[in-house]
């Protein structure tokens, strides 16, 4: 026995075993680098190398429920326990963008690129290469300004950084689908995984059966979702979820006949993808764009709006000074009144020569003109460098976006209102000419100023007898509208609130004028000049999203629910998860060269119910295109189960490349002796007795319990095996691209396995 245990081949390199510092419940390669994303028990997100060089960490205060890789491997989503997704780069896992689509904890991730390249030119559903991209502005930082308070910018995006831009320049992009999953049973489907374009939830879709006599219609209640997998070409989404299948508006409501509590497999319709994916993508490109786009200008209003409340700040701080020594001498004057007095040549009066000498004075003027001066120039700065070429840019997208709802024919379909989009590009016009205007009042503001503190540094040197000779000049009519108009009004900061309630005066000549303009192909809204420029922006930023919901709510509605299979009954009470995985391979079909995506979900069989099939994992097969072909005769549907040797037990598995399953195992036989080991292994598919499933004509009924007498007994010594001297647990972490396997034992170490074998090393084996 010892002769022949030496004599076997050791199956699965073992390329390292690492100390872990806390335990992993997530993990998942990237498809296209030798990088292991982890999550910890405390919810930190780690990224290490193949040689578990640590790159990153990055920790969201949140409980991280679930983390996908983007097809390209150049971004990572990351699900939370609060509903939301953030996306992470891979070079430095800095937050790219943050998104709260679901209400509850996003339980699964799947994001799929579409294997059918989109359309060539010479075809009638025409691309091209946008370009326009590469031009987008970045979002500003807060700007170093002397005599401002600082702000924290940590939260903004660095002006030399294009990471963003980079990743998500859709027009270099095949159509990719992130799927997201929550508890509650909501699933959302987000192109370039930003742009929502497809949303249901399991609990509202019905399905009619046509194996059915009756034609019965059912429904899952209570169900959450535990995986779910989008096929490669985005025609078909699996859902594994445990529920109650129940019979909708069945008498007998509440007896076994008419529901099911368990676990149960869900094929969703999602074709409306691949039949209308290039216009999806032409929409999906220009509102991303403009998404980005509405974050500069967001941050832009959010800069400028502390810079100048800081500048204003320091000013009304200091010239508040001049109210109180005015009550405190007793007189019956506004500061205006008492600068304007000084300015046509009267006396000076106490409350203002002791403000300007001693309360001010000279460096105290020259402080706070500084500081107003500066917060004016770093304004022009974001509008002329961030505001207004983002804003021009929206509009050209808007612009864009309206062409092509135009275009009844092609993007009705996928409920792109014409109306809606003209609306939301009117509302990017005049966001322009809120910024034109923003612009001049913030020149005239800064020249009156400038001008105002001008004349009083003059004012301050003659009453200190100081020589006046080198100072910059002023005017007087200046000083006089300053102090009419701005002295204690803040027309920049107004532009800059966001607040409905607030209406910015306008003259009834120029109102009058504006609404004349709507009969030669003006705005139709006149009143958009009483908006400040914040409110504008907020009202663009709605119409937008008013417009895109119609895809959204078009799209969702093509989102059918094509079969259920019901796998096993499960405990309501149950919440302990348990193996499962879904897959795609491509197949030949009917023993011809003809190739179709075939679905493979493989899943732990509870003891529980079925006494006959103790310690087995179930595989079925051809659950998507069953009911294509089941009138005709044909059953696609098939189902294997798997029986686990005595002592055994399956911690977790995972579908493999070439319909191969790994399955990682504990040896519980040893477990009383003190001994903890396990072991991982392939099997093939191949080697599985595929059943045929007749769907019954009582649709709500389990299946499995039908094979029995098909059992594959799995035999270790027959099979690729590689024991493990550690109890392990799950997860069980495979890249079918890389050939690799990360397996985590119990105490806290990570042990990763080269699955793929070198010919020349078993070449090498053979000859020994």
């Amino acid at each position: 026995m010892e002769a022949n245990e030496s004599q076997r081949v050791v199956a699965f390199q073992l390329q390292f075993d690492k100390p872990t510092v806390s335990q992993t419940t997530i993990a998942e390669w990237n498809p296209e680098k030798d990088l292991l994303a982890m999550v910890t028990e405390d919810s930190k997100l780690l990224l290490h190398r193949f040689n578990w060089q640590r790159l990153w960490t990055t920790s969201p205060g949140k409980c991280i429920t679930s983390i996908c890789w983007r097809p390209d491997g150049k971004a990572i989503a990351v699900g939370l326990e609060d509903g939301t997704i953030s996306l992470h780069d891979v070079e430095n896992g800095k937050l790219l963008r943050s998104m709260k689509f679901h209400c509850v904890s996003v339980i699964c991730l799947n994001w799929v690129e579409d294997r059918k390249k989109l359309m060539d030119g010479d075809r009638c559903n025409s691309t091209y290469e946008d370009r326009t991209a590469r031009f987008f502005p970045p979002a500003p930082r807060f700007p170093q300004t002397p005599g401002l308070v600082q702000g924290d910018s940590s939260s903004f995006m660095d002006e030399n950084d294009d990471s963003f831009r980079e990743l998500f320049d859709s027009s270099h992009q095949q159509l990719d689908i992130l799927c997201s999953g929550d508890k509650d049973g909501n699933i959302y489907f987000n192109i370039f995984g930003i742009f929502p374009i497809g949303k249901v939830n399991i609990h509202d879709i019905a399905f009619r059966s046509p194996l059915v006599e009756n034609h019965a219609s059912y429904q899952l209640m209570d169900a959450s979702i535990c995986k779910m997998a989008l096929s490669s070409d985005i025609c078909h989404i699996m859902v594994l979820c445990s529920g109650v299948l129940t019979e909708i508006g069945s008498e007998a409501s509440d007896t076994s006949e008419s529901h099911l509590q368990g676990f149960h497999s869900l094929v969703l319709d999602c074709s409306i993808f691949q039949e209308r994916k290039n216009e999806l993508h032409q929409v999906a490109r220009q509102a991303s764009n403009a998404e980005h786009l509405f974050e500069v200008i967001r941050k832009s209003i959010d800069v400028m709006s502390k810079q100048w409340s800081d500048a204003m700040h320091m000013y009304h701080e200091k010239f508040n000074t001049l109210s109180t020594l005015i009550v405190d001498h007793g007189l019956d004057s506004s500061p205006q009144e008492e600068f304007l007095s000084l300015l046509g040549g009267a006396r000076t009066s106490p409350p203002v020569h002791q403000f300007l000498v001693t309360s001010l004075g000279e460096a105290g003027l020259k402080r706070v003109g500084k500081a107003v001066s500066g917060a004016g120039k770093e304004l022009q700065k974001i509008v002329l460098d961030h505001l207004q070429p983002a804003a021009e840019m929206i509009a050209f997208r808007m612009g864009e976006l309206r062409g092509l709802s135009k275009w009844r024919a092609r993007y009705k379909g996928i409920g792109l209102e014409e109306s809606l989009i003209d609306d939301a590009t009117e509302k990017a016009g005049m966001l322009l000419v809120q910024i034109e205007r923003f612009i001049r009042i913030l020149s005239s503001v800064v020249q009156q100023f400038s001008n105002f503190f001008n004349w009083l540094l003059k004012c301050v040197k003659v009453l200190m007898s100081e020589p006046s000779d080198q100072l910059l000049p002023f005017s007087s009519e200046l000083v006089i509208i300053f102090l009419k108009f701005l002295y204690d009004q803040d027309p920049i900061g107004t532009l800059l609130q966001d607040t409905k309630l607030l209406n910015i005066e306008v003259d009834s000549e120029t109102m009058q004028r504006v609404a004349e303009l709507a009969y030669f192909g003006g705005f139709l809204d006149s009143e958009y000049l009483k908006r400040t420029l914040a409110t504008e922006f907020q009202q663009l930023e709605s119409c937008l999203k008013k417009a895109l919901e119609m895809p959204l709510a078009t799209v969702s509605r093509r989102i059918l629910c094509k079969d259920v299979l019901p796998l096993f009954p499960v405990s309501p009470t149950l919440v302990k998860p348990f193996p499962a995985s879904v897959s795609y391979y491509q197949e030949a079909f009917n023993g011809t060269t003809c190739e179709r995506l075939t679905d493979y979900t493989s899943f732990m069989v509870p003891d529980d119910f079925f006494p006959n099939m103790i310690n087995c994992i179930g595989i079925t097969r051809g659950l998507i295109h069953d009911l294509d072909y089941v009138k005709s005769g044909h059953n696609t549907l098939e189902v294997a189960l798997l029986s686990i040797p005595d002592g055994y037990h399956c911690v977790d598995l995972s579908l493999y490349k070439e319909e191969q399953i790994v399955l990682l195992l504990n040896d519980v036989s040893m477990a009383s002796e003190g001994s903890e080991n396990a072991c991982m292994m392939i099997t093939q598919t191949a080697d599985l007795t595929f059943v045929p499933i007749s769907r019954s004509s009582v649709f709500l009924s389990w299946n499995l319990h039908k094979l029995q007498d098909f059992v594959t007994f799995l035999q270790l010594e027959n099979e690729k095996v590689r024991e493990i001297s550690h109890s392990v647990v799950a997860p069980l972490a495979v890249s079918a691209s890389r050939g690799v396997a990360c397996v985590f034992a119990a105490k806290k170490r990570a042990l990763v396995y080269i699955l793929e074998e070198d010919e020349d090393e078993d070449e090498a084996t053979d000859s020994e």
